[in-house]
């Protein structure tokens, strides 16, 4: 069996080379593409967050945010309260920053297995600039962009909550500024690291990650390319199907086509939700030096992809004539 593994294996590498030879005008665009993705989207939204994450890492916003946010936290997913500071820079950043958050703090010991587990889980949202920029650009249409926020959101806190009985972490005492600001300073003045030190690294460990990123985006266009160039499909399905790989690419496909906004929102919220292909391999990437698990993550994908695109399908009318 691992013999014939071996060799689909490598047909399958062998034919894709075959195709960026014989194809290599669309796969040359398909790469230009990406690199616009990269150079216009990833970079600008996600490498300031990263640097700045590093900084509050090792300044103490986890402990400040953990004792801020313990009511939170406990009360609706039952989880480490340190996890609020991954939660609320995910829906900041987006996508797959959260992965980054995860790591660390899974690595500093902040958090066990489980729950990095848990939190990866519900807190894998994509960008509210991307949202309403890029996709409001996409439908053409700003208020079908927010309702497509909305229910991303909504979709991933659910999740949230029906996690919350999945090894649930030990209830923690009550919030207090008092304690939030103590430990914050100790945790700072516990940083033997200089600024530029804790800086230079910041910035090194964050470029790394882009360009990983950068790659995997890559790799999936191509690959939506080469299976366009096969594959005579419908232009839907096919829009469908490319932003299940890379969801940018498919979003846009979307957005062009000649079919009800309320499908197109539909398709899109889902889409987003699922976070793509590039996505997940971007954060199995992140996550490979972990033991944090990538199935309950997909699984919690799929299932936050069919809460939100139902919430915006049952929703849309009532909201587009509010």
């Amino acid at each position: 069996m691992k013999k014939i593994e071996s060799i689909l294996i490598m047909i399958f590498l062998l034919f894709t080379g075959y195709e960026i030879l014989t194809e290599s005008e669309s796969i040359l665009n398909s790469v230009s593409f990406s690199l616009n993705i990269f150079k216009n989207n990833v970079f600008p939204s996600l490498f300031p967050f990263f640097v700045l994450s590093n900084l509050l890492v090792n300044y103490g916003l986890v402990e400040f945010m953990s004792n801020i946010f313990k009511g939170f936290m406990n009360k609706f997913f039952k989880i480490n309260s340190r996890c609020a500071f991954i939660f609320f820079m995910s829906i900041i950043s987006g996508n797959p920053a959260n992965a980054k958050y995860t790591r660390e703090l899974y690595l500093n010991g902040d958090i066990d297995r489980f729950e990095a587990i848990k939190v990866l889980s519900f807190s894998s949202f994509a960008s509210p600039l991307f949202i309403l920029g890029t996709v409001s650009v996409f439908l053409n249409n700003y208020e079908a962009a927010l309702l497509v926020l909305i229910c991303h959101y909504v979709g991933n806190f659910i999740v949230g909550l029906l996690l919350r009985n999945y090894h649930p972490s030990n209830l923690e005492d009550k919030a207090s500024f008092k304690k939030a600001i103590n430990e914050m300073h100790r945790k700072r003045i516990s940083n033997k690291d200089s600024f530029g030190v804790i800086i230079t690294n910041s910035l090194i460990q964050s470029i790394n990650t882009l360009l990983l990123i950068l790659g995997v985006i890559t790799v999936c266009l191509v690959l939506t390319t080469i299976i366009n160039n096969i594959f005579s499909i419908n232009d839907v399905y096919r829009s469908a199907l490319n932003g299940f790989i890379e969801m940018t690419q498919g979003l846009k496909y979307i957005g062009m086509e000649d079919i009800p906004l309320r499908l197109k929102s539909t398709l899109t919220v889902m889409i987003i939700s699922f976070g793509g292909l590039s996505v997940h391999m971007q954060i199995m990437s992140i996550l490979n030096d972990t033991d944090i698990k990538y199935l309950p993550f997909l699984c919690m994908r799929l299932l936050a992809s069919l809460i939100s695109s139902f919430l915006l399908f049952i929703s849309f009318n009532y909201w587009i004539n509010l």
